[in-house]
This record gives C-alpha cells, structure tokens and sequence, in this order.
C-alpha cells in the first residue's frame, strides 16, 4: 500500500510539497491537473513538468485525478470521437512520465455537490463539508453553483471549474432526454475507446462514485452502488478498467456496506486506488464529513483497512476531504492538518494490521 496526498500544484495549492514530504509514511502525491478545460490534451512537456517538480521534492507521482472526462462524450454527440482521441493522447503522455492510474468520474454536468462547505460542528468547533438535501429546497442547480464558488476561499474547486459550468443551463437541456441507460451506452463507447490505449501504456483508469451517493436535480446517475460498479465494470473486460473506491462518497449512503463492497471489487482485483475518509449521518441524505478517526462518524475505518489488506494490498490510498481545524484556512476539505491527521491515523491501523497477521 501507498499513502499519497493530494496536489493541486504549486500556482494553486496552499499545501507546499515540503509540507507533504514531511508527513511520516508518506509516498508520493495523487496529482490534478486541473486548470485545462475538459477535453483539451495534456502535452508531454506539461506532464513531464509537473511531474518533475514533485519528484525533486523527493516524492512519487503514479496517479493523476481529474482529468476530465468532455459532456460531449456523456452525452453522445458527435464531437465525442475528437474528445476521446484526445483523452487517448493525455494517457499516453501521462504514461511516458510515469502515471499509472487516472481517475475520473463519469458524473453528468455537477461533480460531488454540498450545501455547506464549512458546517461548524458542535462537538468540537472544526467545521467540514456538509450535505442536507432538504436545504437544497427550492434551488435550482445555477444557484448552487454560484453558492459553492462564493463560498471556496477563492480557490477552484475540483469539477467545478468555470469553463465547465459556463453553458450549465443548456447543458442540464440537452440532459434531459438521457437516461441511465443512454449514459451507460455512452460510457461503454467512451471505455471501448480508451481501453486499449490504457492497455497499451498499463494504465489503470479508475472511476470515482457520484457524490453524494444518489440522483440529484432528476440528472442521470449511474455510479453509488456496488451494482451500479458492477455494470461499469462489465461494459468493457479490461483489468484497466477499474474503481477509485471513495469511501466517502459511496459511504454518504448508508446503505452500502463500504468493507463488503471493498471487498467485492478488490477480489476481483478492480480497484484502482482509494481514497478514505468517514462520515456523520445526520438524517436522510443529511451528512457531514468527519474526522478519520472511526468514532467520529460512522464508517468502521479498521473494517475498510482490513478489507484493503486482505483484497488489495499493492493499491494506493489517500486521506480524503479533511476538517478545517486549528484555525487553518483553504480549500474547503484540502486543508493540510486534518488531513495529515487521518493520514497517520490510517497508517497505524494498516501496521497494527500487518502486525496482526504477521504472528497468526
């Protein structure tokens, strides 16, 4: 197993590299490239840059996140060929400097969505991001959208970049006439076009589940259940063809058993890469993210660590969306302390871990 971190790189990112590097087990970093509209190649020359400067700060790079899959492709229209050469070339360029494993989500116009993205908890004054489905009352998605981008510190936020969500109104119109099963279709032809250039570089193309684990504003939503993996995972038989198991994100939904379906997909050796964080259940489709630490939500984080030793132990893993705390202020969930907290918090339960096993 490897402990890595998220970078969003040195022009946008408060968190330094030397910061990171000081972060006991710590390997390398789950890079982003992030500040290309979806679509556009990453060249050779900007991958092997960014790369490089993490790796003279003395740490790996073998996964990038986000690079973003085009609505054209989701939505099937005929642009969707160009878009998909294009992605077939930021793999190959990513592969030449090193990348192993891309993540990606096949979510339709929104990325993961909250209602608060500082939430104080009463417990302990730290505040986190926060879901209450019933707060999104009468909303539209254009409202939540701009309530989201006043509320970032001034910093971008991942699948929420401007350029995206410029034509959202249209491009909620054009969503309506597309079902789950049209976006499965659409899914399969964008995997059928990209899986044998991963082949070709062994890369592993690893998607991220909905987030929250549901439908929102009627979009078609495809990936918060073990059954809905099941199906991805089954449109093209690829061992690149992979999850990246959030358990956040599928563990907003109670009703997914995060070990078992761990388990499910790592002996299948489908999973990609993790990344951990717990939960709090507040209500119905009402959460908040908490500490990493088991008691304080509602995930059993010794049952997912074990269920990573046992299924997938080679995988990578990052600590996920963290609490502001100590009085820090950045991108909200990207913070360092909190997540540098759940990230030793898992490293010791992965030794007691191995340690179990060691003296059976």
């Amino acid at each position: 197993m490897k402990m890595t971190f998220r970078w969003y790189g040195a022009d946008s990112d408060n968190v330094s590299l030397k910061q990171i590097r000081q972060i006991a087990g710590m390997s390398g970093v789950m890079g982003l490239l992030d500040y290309k509209a979806a679509g556009e190649v990453w060249t050779l020359e900007e991958c092997r840059k960014y790369v490089d400067e993490i790796h003279a700060a003395g740490l790996e790079c073998e996964v990038i996140e986000s690079v973003n899959v085009h609505e054209d492709i989701k939505m099937g229209l005929p642009t969707r060929d160009q878009y998909i050469a294009n992605y077939c070339e930021t793999i190959r360029n990513l592969a030449a400097v090193g990348v192993k494993v891309i993540i990606y989500n096949f979510m339709p116009v929104l990325d993961w969505l909250r209602t608060d993205l500082a939430r104080e908890i009463p417990e302990d004054g730290s505040n986190s991001l926060y879901f209450d489905e019933a707060e999104l009352g009468s909303m539209t998605p254009l409202e939540i959208v701009r309530k989201t981008a006043e509320s970032s510190n001034g910093f971008s936020l991942p699948g929420w970049e401007p350029e995206r969500l410029a034509e959202l109104e249209k491009t909620l119109k054009q969503y309506e006439k597309i079902t789950p099963e049209i976006l499965l279709q659409n899914y399969k032809y964008f995997l059928d076009g990209i899986m044998p250039t991963c082949e070709e570089c062994s890369v592993k193309m690893a998607c991220h589940p909905d987030d929250p684990a549901w439908p929102i504003f009627g979009l078609p939503r495809i990936a918060h259940s073990q059954e809905g993996f099941d199906k991805i995972v089954a449109l093209h038989d690829s061992p690149c063809n992979t999850v990246c198991l959030c358990t956040g994100s599928l563990g907003s939904n109670p009703e997914n058993d995060i070990p078992a379906v761990i388990r499910h997909f790592g002996e299948m050796n489908r999973i990609g890469c993790l990344h951990v964080r717990n939960v709090k259940y507040l209500g119905y489709h009402k959460f908040r993210e908490a500490a990493h630490y088991s008691a304080s939500g509602d995930l059993d984080m010794y049952a997912i660590m074990k269920a990573v030793y046992d299924t997938c132990p080679d995988t990578y893993i990052r600590p996920d969306h963290g609490r502001m705390i100590w009085d820090e202020v950045g991108r909200p969930g990207y913070g360092l302390y909190d997540r540098a907290l759940g990230a030793e918090y898992l490293l010791g339960l992965w030794e007691a871990i191995v340690r179990e096993n060691e003296h059976q």
